[in-house]
This record gives structure tokens, C-alpha cells and sequence, in this order.
């Protein structure tokens, strides 16, 4: 059983002046062109391939790697346009095609975007789509606040960004939560903040704030004890340069040296903080 628009392990058939044909199982012989031929290649060697269908709709191999399969997003950039659609450079001779019916908003040429590229079944060719709604569960049933996934900002909306999880759930980071600019296409890690009562999923770019709280506070003193002791990033330090040293928000900073305050593990003034004997130990 081979899938389309996967990589797949196939079975040397037979040699031609035009290539190699491939054992495709339920769906005959395909051909892998001679272009792509490995050297040194024959009948009854197994090959890595990635199979999908050519212009005549013609199921073909190639050993070219795709920037994403079936069933992935990708951040892909615009390289033509026609009366059927947008086509993106996906890594293969042949474009990926987004037809119009799929573009959830106008897409430009030369321009990136986010898409979900899915097959289909009656047609067998791949395509791409921005109407991520339609490929992506919006159920965080199965999820756990706190677990970490793997994002990637699809797109914008009046709350935040909507990223996609896994490559198989779509969440939302609203703007309160956001610690860093974000950029289309980012891949980056994430948390799950919540699963709201309608089941839409809630994230977060750090874990819960719990966790967050007692790793922040080891992070700063171990800051201190690096630096003899001594920090000049105050309360009053710019949030950059904050989120840069210790990848937190001004906020949660501020909390932080209050809390270590209060334990006396510091003293503050405005411009530097200072370890105090009793907490250079653990």
C-alpha cells in the first residue's frame, strides 16, 4: 500500500529509457523519471520516494523532497497565479495549487502564507487550502492545561493569532498572553493554557504560571550568583531587555523580585538588585 502525497518505500520493478518503474501496489506500476533516477538503482532495489500526480493527473515518483506532505502546514511563498488559482513553491517542479474556492483571503504574489495541504480522494491530486477550519479540529477534547504542543502561527485576528497545533488542532494566543512578536509562518513551542466550556482551545507561550513562578525565581538568583551577586536588571529595565535575558514578560518579572523580597533572598533599589547572604545557597 503506497500513500499519495507521502514518502513512501517502493520496490524497483523494471528499468526503462525513460526511468524506473516502481511496484505501487494497489494502484499498478509508477514511474520514477529518469532524472531522478538514483545511481546505480535496479530492479528489486527499494527506494525512498514521494509519490503525487503529475499534470495528466498520471500518479509519478520523485526522490525531490517536499517542504510539506499530506496531512502538514507549511509556510510557502507565492510563485504564479491563474484562472483556477494560487500556485506556492512547495520544493517539487510541480506548484501546489490553492484554488480560489480555498483561499480563505486574497493571496499575492510573492508573498508567504500558511497553508494545509490535503488530497483529494476522488481526484487523487494534492492541493493546498487556508481554510484551515475545514482540515483542523477547533475541539481540544483530549488535551491537558498545561501540555505542551507545537505551534505554528497560521493567522491574525482582532483577540491575537490563531496557531496551529500539532498539525492537527487549531488554538488561539490572545494578545495579553503574547510575550514576543510573532511572524507567520513561526514554528515555536507552546503550552495549552485552556479548553474552554465550547471546547475551542485556549494557548499560551509559557507553561503554567506556577511552573513559570518557581523557575523564574531560581533564574534570577542564579543570574545574581553569576554576577557577583549583583544585577543592574531593575523593575525599572526595559521589557526587552527582560523577555531577551530571561525570556519572561516585565510583569511576571516584577512579580518575581517581589516574591524573592519578601523571602528575603534580595534587597532592591532602583538601580540594581543585590543577593543577600542567606540566599546564596539552595
Amino acid at each position: 500500500m503506497i500513500y499519495i502525497g507521502r514518502n513512501n518505500r517502493m520496490r524497483v520493478v523494471k528499468r526503462v529509457d525513460f526511468g524506473l518503474y516502481l511496484d505501487g501496489g494497489d494502484y499498478g506500476e509508477v514511474l520514477l523519471p529518469r532524472r531522478y533516477v538514483p545511481e546505480g538503482a535496479r530492479p528489486g532495489d527499494w527506494l525512498h520516494v514521494f509519490v503525487y500526480a503529475d499534470s495528466n493527473d498520471q500518479l509519478i515518483c520523485t526522490t525531490e523532497k517536499p517542504l510539506a506532505m499530506v496531512g502538514e502546514c507549511a509556510y510557502l511563498k507565492v510563485k504564479d497565479q491563474n484562472d483556477v488559482g494560487t500556485f506556492m513553491d512547495w520544493g517539487l517542479s510541480k506548484d501546489l495549487l490553492v484554488p480560489f474556492n480555498e483561499q480563505a483571503w486574497p493571496m499575492n504574489q510573492g508573498r508567504s502564507y500558511v497553508v494545509y495541504v490535503y488530497l483529494d480522494e476522488e481526484t487523487r491530486r494534492i492541493a493546498a487550502t487556508t481554510r484551515f477550519h475545514k482540515h483542523l479540529s477547533e475541539d481540544g477534547t483530549g488535551f491537558e492545561p498545561g501540555q505542551q504542543v507545537k505551534l505554528m502561527i497560521a493567522t491574525q485576528t482582532k483577540l491575537g493569532y490563531k496557531a496551529v497545533i500539532n498539525n492537527t488542532h487549531l488554538g488561539v494566543l490572545f494578545k495579553p498572553d503574547l510575550l514576543q512578536p510573532l511572524k507567520f509562518g513561526q514554528q515555536l513551542r507552546g503550552y495549552i493554557k485552556a479548553v474552554r466550556p465550547d471546547g475551542r482551545i485556549d494557548l499560551s507561550l509559557q507553561p503554567a504560571s506556577d511552573v513559570v513562578r518557581d523557575r523564574l525565581e531560581d533564574q534570577i538568583l542564579d543570574y545574581l550568583r553569576v554576577h557577583d551577586g549583583v544585577s543592574k536588571i531593575t523593575d525599572k529595565s526595559p521589557p526587552e531587555l527582560i523577555y531577551k535575558t530571561f525570556n519572561v514578560s516585565k510583569a511576571n518579572y516584577k512579580r518575581a523580585l517581589g516574591r524573592l523580597y519578601k523571602k528575603q533572598r534580595v534587597t532592591l533599589d532602583k538601580h540594581q538588585i543585590s543577593l543577600l547572604p542567606d540566599g546564596t545557597g539552595d
